[in-house]
């Protein structure tokens, strides 16, 4: 186990009221640790918070209403934690989808980019040197997306502020690991997964599509992984394969080495290629 999942250690997960945000707010919550759920919808966050507390251990949760491109409800966030204790897990899940192509208006894009990317950022500058002043262990996990590894065609901004996320968070753990031995951090990939943000207007009791693995699913492999302190956290689902995905990444990589072009799976000359590249490996 990840010294920095331990119990009565303080959890601090945003986008917590639903989604993968909620079942990793509760995997923690279950298995000992104090949680703080951190998200803008407040309906939303009070059901979900209804629902922990109804548990065994829903005394264990709190919760901060806030969106996360509001400097003012992040420092209420950190004042909220400060009389808490020290954080041992800092979990940056909040995240939107607004498409938005190549030369789309700015108004999207930058809403896209100050969800998914800007608020990274700035908690980290909020928390990470208390974490590193602290003499316990402590983990980051920053939630990507296979967009930012693999891109597809049709939401350039979803996938551009994914992939900041990944480089973002690959320097930080680089950054952590040269300075200190107790602060840790993580890339969570997920899969398709059934969320609201995946499928809108659809509860998480709704009927799930066969393909996609539940939000559960991805906060244990988070536990787990986290706890084998794997750097990338890659999450398959019922349709792509942990295969199928090393065979997606390595073709991408291979666009800049073999100078194809741009998204080449997706490109009609290279289609059949990519096809039986995948098949022969899988």
């Amino acid at each position: 186990m990840h010294p920095a999942l331990k119990p009565d250690g303080l959890a601090v997960v945003t986008g917590a009221a639903g989604g993968i945000g909620f079942a990793i707010a509760e995997r923690l919550a279950s298995d000992g640790m104090r949680v703080v759920l951190f998200d803008r919808d407040i309906e939303l966050l009070e059901r979900s918070m209804a629902s922990l507390k109804s548990r065994e251990w829903g005394a264990r949760c709190t919760s901060v209403q806030g969106d996360v491109t509001s400097e003012a409800a992040l420092w209420r966030l950190e004042e909220h934690c400060a009389q808490i204790g020290p954080i041992c897990l800092l979990v940056n899940n909040a995240a939107i989808a607004h498409v938005a192509g190549p030369w789309d208006k700015e108004e999207v894009w930058h809403r896209v980019m100050s969800t998914n990317f800007w608020s990274v950022l700035r908690l980290q500058q909020i928390f990470v040197e208390r974490l590193v002043a602290q003499s316990g262990a402590s983990a980051i996990v920053n939630v990507g997306a296979k967009d930012a590894i693999t891109p597809f065609p049709g939401n350039a901004a979803y996938s551009v502020s994914k992939a900041a996320v990944r480089v973002l968070t690959e320097q930080l753990a680089h950054e952590l690991r040269e300075r200190c031995d107790h602060v840790t951090a993580h890339l969570l990939v997920p899969g398709h997964t059934f969320t609201p943000m995946i499928s809108p207007g659809v509860s998480s009791c709704g009927l799930k599509p066969k393909g996609a693995w539940r939000a559960e699913q991805v906060a244990d492999r988070m536990v787990e992984r986290l706890s084998q302190r794997d750097f990338y956290i890659l999450c398959e689902d019922n349709v792509v394969s942990s295969e199928v995905d090393e065979c997606r990444i390595r073709w991408a990589a291979d666009d800049l080495i073999r100078n194809r072009p741009a998204l080449s799976a997706w490109h009609p000359d290279y289609l059949l290629e990519f096809e039986r590249y995948v098949a022969a490996r899988t």
